[in-house]
């Protein structure tokens, strides 16, 4: 139950950072349960190693993504990608970024949709429709499912 509570948070979060932005390729819920594979949606996580935040985004795929930045910074300060990468805002737009730039069909389904830009996340554009650990998947199709049951609830 809390990690039904903890998606549905922050769903809220990154559904606010979407709809602030506008038309993008992700939806709240894709990236909800993105970060939820990724980092069990830890709002807290940091810069670990070469990745930073719920996102777990490595600097070139912030800087591929545009080099979004928080209240107007330079993206050429050496503080822009781990601010950006460690704000669920600011790493959501990264997300979108990223999406809106290299989105494609990874598994051949005729469909460019969150199940490709999960498989984009992880692989890379170049190697998405390659094999992808099975814990990852496992957690995201549940948080997928676990979403759409509460969804149809109310």
């Amino acid at each position: 139950m809390a990690s039904i509570l903890r998606i549905s948070a922050l769903l809220f979060v990154v559904g606010a950072c979407v709809a602030d932005i506008g038309q993008q390729p992700v939806t709240e819920l894709c990236l909800g349960c993105l970060c939820q594979a990724v980092s069990g949606c830890n709002v807290g996580l940091k810069c670990e190693g070469e990745t930073c935040g719920l996102f777990k985004i490595t600097w070139a795929y912030w800087a591929d993504a545009g080099k979004p930045t928080l209240d107007g910074e330079s993206p050429d300060s050496p503080t822009a990608y781990p601010n950006c990468a460690n704000d669920p805002y600011c790493a959501a737009k990264c997300v979108q970024g990223y999406m809106a730039k290299y989105g494609q069909d990874c598994n051949g389904d005729g469909q460019i949709n969150c199940y490709d830009y999960m498989a984009i996340h992880k692989k890379g554009p170049y190697a998405c429709s390659g094999e992808l650990p099975y814990q990852y998947v496992t957690v995201f199709n549940q948080c997928v499912a676990t979403v759409v049951a509460q969804q149809q609830q109310g």
